[in-house]
């Protein structure tokens, strides 16, 4: 029974492995977005719970750059820095935007957030309550 509610909140948020062709298209996000300078600490995206996260995260004093990235789809996708992968360490953690799933390259400002609190940016899906991926930072 927990198998079927835990597969349908999944559901919920994109289980579909189906994309067509402009789904993948790249995009960028608006210019008035912060310059990235050097980055502090990186990471590469590895997907957990049965979805493909893939590409690389740099964390700098100002924000947060997604490159050559990409997600499986969900509804409600959001980028969180995090100390950790579990629902608790989201909670926990400071969500930084919406992510889109087909954007190769997008960039977060931290808006205050001190970045080095954390050491891994998550991938979540905020209406099923699931975390997509994960970049460890190092």
């Amino acid at each position: 029974m927990a198998l079927v509610a835990i597969s349908f909140t999944l559901t919920a948020c994109g289980g579909s492995d189906n994309k067509d062709s402009t789904s993948k298209a790249a995009a960028s996000m608006s210019a008035s977005q912060p310059a990235m300078q050097s980055a502090d600490k990186q990471g590469m995206f590895a997907g957990l719970n049965g979805k493909k996260v893939s590409g690389s995260a740099q964390v700098s004093g100002t924000g947060v750059k997604l490159s050559g990235f990409s997600s499986d789809e969900g509804p409600d996708l959001h980028v969180y820095l995090t100390n950790g992968t579990d629902e608790a360490a989201v909670s926990a953690g400071k969500q930084l935007g919406a992510v889109k799933f087909d954007a190769k390259s997008q960039t977060f400002a931290l808006n205050g957030v001190n970045a080095s609190m954390y050491s891994t940016v998550v991938i979540h899906c905020d209406k099923a309550k699931a975390v997509f991926g994960a970049a460890k930072l190092s």
